[in-house]
C-alpha cells in the first residue's frame, strides 16, 4: 500500500470520528472533553474510569456512545452483595440426555462489548478482581473454566467520589488497568438549560449508527500504525519519570507531596492515547500537544500522594501541569 492510500484510510478514520462525536452531541449537553478522553481510550483499546457526581450523564455518555459506535451494552450496578458469578456467567444445570453434558454456562454481563461498571467501588475485592481479570485478559474464569471474551471488549466504570460509606475502594494496582481516569464535571447554567429542553419535553432523540464494529477494529489496528518520532517518546519518558519524588528530573513539588509515581504501564497508555488524539485530529504523528492533552487522563490515578500531599488536599492535575510545564522548558533549554 502506498503512501497516498495510508493517507486515505487516516484522513477517512478521523472523518468517521467525527461523525461519532456529531451523533453522540446531539443527546449529551456539554462534556466535549469527557466525550473525547473516552474516545480516545476506546480507539487506544483501553478501559476508562469516570469519576463524577451521581446524575451528571455518565450512563447516558455511555449508553449513547454504544448506540452509535454499534456496541452491544450492558450495565453492573455493583452493590456490596454482588458476586463474581453475577457479572462472569455460572453454570446451569439443565435437563439431559445420558450422552449430554448436565451443565450449560449462562453468561453473565460481561460478555458485552461495552460494560458500564456502574459504582465500582461499592463491591468487594473479590468481585472487583473477577471485572479485572476480564479486563487485564479479556477472559473471565467460571469453575475452573477460562472462557474468551470477543472483540471489541471495553469496560467503563465509575464511582463516586463524595460518598465513601460502604465503599471498598480499589487498589492502586487495580486502578493501574485503567488507561484513562477522567473527571466528569457538575454542567454550567447554559448547558443544565440545554440539558432541561432536551430530556423534559415530548421530542425523541433517535441516535443512527454511524460506526461498525469491524470499523472500529480496523480503526484501533490503525492508531498502532501512527508514528512516534524519538523526540516525542524521550519527552513521554521524561515526563513518567518525573512523577517519581526520585526520580532524576522531577519538580519541588512531586518531591514534597508524592510518595509514588507512574510505572512502565503509564507510559505505554501516554502513547496509546497520543496516537489515538492524532488520528482523531487526522495526523499520522503524534505531537507534544497530543501528549500534552492526554497526560492528565493518564496519570491522575497513577501519582499516590504521601502523607503531606493528602494533608495539603494537594491536587495531582495541578502536579501533572507544573511537571509537563517543567519538563518542556527543559527539552527547550
Amino acid at each position: 500500500m502506498n503512501i497516498e492510500d495510508k493517507e486515505h484510510q487516516f484522513r477517512d478514520a478521523s472523518e468517521r470520528m467525527d461523525e461519532v462525536k456529531s451523533e453522540v452531541r446531539r443527546f449529551i449537553v456539554g462534556q466535549e472533553d469527557i466525550l473525547e478522553g473516552v474516545l480516545w481510550t476506546i480507539l487506544a483499546g483501553g478501559h476508562s474510569l469516570l469519576e463524577g457526581l451521581p446524575g451528571v450523564g455518565k450512563t447516558m455518555l455511555v449508553r449513547s456512545i454504544s448506540n452509535v459506535m454499534d456496541l452491544s451494552f450492558s450495565r453492573i450496578q455493583f452493590t456490596p452483595d454482588l458476586m463474581p458469578t453475577d457479572i462472569t456467567g455460572t453454570m446451569v444445570m439443565k435437563q439431559v440426555r445420558d450422552d449430554e453434558h448436565p451443565f450449560v454456562f449462562h453468561e453473565g454481563p460481561l460478555f458485552h462489548q461495552l460494560v458500564l461498571a456502574d459504582e465500582i467501588n461499592r463491591s468487594t475485592p473479590k468481585t472487583q478482581s473477577a471485572l479485572l481479570e476480564a479486563m487485564a485478559e479479556h477472559t473471565v474464569t467460571v469453575v475452573g473454566e477460562t472462557m474468551t471474551l470477543g472483540k471489541p471488549f471495553f469496560v467503563l466504570a465509575t464511582q463516586n467520589p463524595i460518598d465513601l460509606e460502604g465503599t471498598y475502594p480499589l487498589p492502586e494496582a487495580q486502578v493501574d488497568r485503567f488507561m484513562s481516569k477522567i473527571i466528569v464535571s457538575y454542567p454550567s447554567k447554559e448547558e443544565l438549560k440545554q440539558i432541561i429542553k432536551r430530556t423534559t419535553g415530548t421530542d425523541e432523540v433517535h441516535l443512527e449508527k454511524k460506526i461498525s464494529q469491524m470499523e472500529l477494529l480496523r480503526i484501533q489496528e490503525l492508531v498502532k500504525e501512527i508514528m512516534v518520532t524519538e523526540e516525542m517518546i524521550d519527552f513521554a519518558i521524561d515526563l513518567i519519570d518525573g512523577t517519581h519524588p526520585d526520580g532524576e528530573k522531577t519538580t519541588e513539588s512531586i518531591k514534597q507531596y508524592v510518595e509514588y509515581g507512574s510505572g512502565p504501564r503509564g507510559l505505554q497508555n501516554v502513547i496509546l492515547m497520543a496516537k489515538a488524539r492524532a488520528l482523531t485530529e487526522g495526523r499520522y504523528h503524534i505531537s507534544m500537544g497530543d501528549i500534552k492533552k492526554v497526560a492528565p487522563l493518564v496519570l491522575r490515578h497513577r501519582i499516590i500522594l504521601n502523607f503531606e500531599g493528602e494533608a495539603m488536599n494537594v491536587k495531582t492535575d495541578e502536579l501533572i501541569h507544573e511537571l509537563i510545564d517543567w519538563v518542556q522548558k527543559g527539552e527547550s533549554r
